[in-house]
């Protein structure tokens, strides 16, 4: 029995060091550090920046002259063709041939010069479309985060609130007994009002573990649901209420990656048309190579025939491209083709940032100017709560008057914090259009 004891007592003791231990403190730049590692479509365009590197590299590669080698046995019987005295003979030869050769293309209407240009350019759009994917990640986590922190300080006052109508049932619950209450329905009155905090603070619980949650799906990292996350100080919870939409935009244009990404591609189409057209031209190369031989039926060895039978050849040509089934002529409509659909999405990409802006600009004002008069409106009714307590306590107003008043306070403390939020979220979302955040 002392035995059993002893074990329980150690059972509980190392539950709570577990628990303690699986409770984190992350910080903003920590959730920021996560999500951008763990996030796959960030993942997804850096291999698919990386893809357009080696197209680059590729292109530029191309320009240099290409060198290939080969080497082959022939074994022959019955009648064939003698490699030494080239007289048809019966019997069984066996015979080597070695080449070596390179070939280079001096013009070809510049496509390859043009494709180096458009595959830089797409690498270019590439590496923007990395950033885009970081920098969105980095505005979503900015914004979760200052939502879950609403969520602390809506939960913090619903508790508040809580701990007043529990003082307010005591108070009640007192004056019942000596029936000191103003009207019979007092002490029920106050009971419903704290059953009612108690619904809030469920409801605000929840609200703060739905927002943890999905700042965790945007780190893509198992829920705790025991994680604390560290305040911002007063610098990072300021907005800005002094901008200007149509500057914002103006400086979105110069400084968002999405916009960069989207006027690069279409600017790498535009090569790809040029460097499509080139192949309509004819092409001009120089090859070289070397070759020799070796056969059985030369009564010289191996390495003297190496050696003997070396040759060397030098070939400047012309290709011309008179009828290739339409190939090269469709590949200029699908690169035209192709530019069109970047140019519609540089545009649409334009007007969709413009939109946001607007929007979130809109939005902000409009928190703002909420939390302005919820400002006014909080001090008015912490006043007029003060008041109506001191006559409830002096038994001149009834307990349905002052729970009026009460409901009215909570309601705009309440919404006072939310516009608060609101105001800060929409300021960071424009810093993202303005390129000011950083992870």
């Amino acid at each position: 029995m002392r035995f059993s004891k002893y074990f329980l007592t150690l059972l509980f003791i190392a539950g709570g060091i577990l628990a303690q231990a699986q409770t984190t403190t992350l910080t903003l730049p920590q959730c920021l550090d996560l999500a951008i590692k763990n996030n796959l479509t960030v993942k997804q365009d850096s291999v698919q920046a990386e893809q357009a590197r080696v197209g680059f590299i590729q292109a530029k590669d191309n320009l240099i002259p290409s060198i290939t080698g080969g080497a082959n046995r022939d074994l022959t019987s019955g009648r064939a063709l003698n490699p030494v005295t080239n007289a048809y003979i019966t019997q069984s030869v066996t015979s080597d041939n070695y080449n070596l050769q390179g070939q280079v293309t001096l013009f070809n209407g510049l496509a390859l010069q043009n494709a180096v240009k458009q595959t830089k350019l797409a690498f270019q759009s590439g590496k923007m479309n990395f950033q885009a994917a970081k920098d969105l990640v980095i505005v979503n986590v900015i914004t979760n985060y200052l939502q879950v922190l609403d969520a602390i300080e809506i939960l913090g006052q619903t508790k508040a609130q809580l701990a007043v109508a529990k003082e307010n049932v005591d108070i009640a619950q007192t004056k019942e007994n000596y029936g000191a209450n103003v009207t019979a329905s007092t002490l029920s009155d106050f009971k419903g009002a704290y059953a009612a905090g108690q619904v809030a603070v469920v409801q605000a619980q929840n609200s703060l573990e739905a927002a943890k949650l999905s700042l965790y799906n945007l780190m893509n990292i198992p829920y705790n649901r025991n994680a604390e996350l560290t305040p911002l100080n007063a610098e990072d919870l300021r907005g800005d209420n002094g901008i200007d939409p149509d500057q914002v935009y103006n400086t979105a244009l110069e400084q968002l990656a999405e916009i960069k990404a989207a006027t690069l591609m279409r600017q790498s189409a535009e090569e790809g048309v040029k460097s499509a057209k080139g192949f309509l031209y004819p092409q001009v190369y120089l090859a070289s190579g070397v070759q020799t031989n070796y056969s059985n039926l030369n009564a010289q060895s191996y390495y003297e025939q190496f050696r003997n039978n070396y040759g060397t050849y030098f070939q400047f040509g012309l290709n011309l491209p008179i009828f290739t089934n339409h190939i090269k002529k469709n590949a200029v409509t699908l690169a035209k083709l192709t530019l069109e659909n970047d140019q519609f999405i540089e545009n649409n990409t334009k007007i969709v940032i413009r939109q946001n802006v607007q929007q979130a600009y809109y939005n902000m004002a409009d928190a703002y100017n909420r939390y302005q008069a919820l400002d006014a409106e909080v001090k008015a009714y912490t006043e007029s709560y003060r008041v109506q307590k001191i006559r409830l306590d002096s038994g001149v107003i009834t307990s349905d008057l002052f729970l009026i008043t009460k409901s009215n306070l909570d309601a705009a403390n309440l919404n006072f914090i939310s516009a608060r939020y609101d105001y800060i979220i929409y300021s960071k979302i424009l810093d993202y259009y303005q390129g000011k955040l950083a992870p």
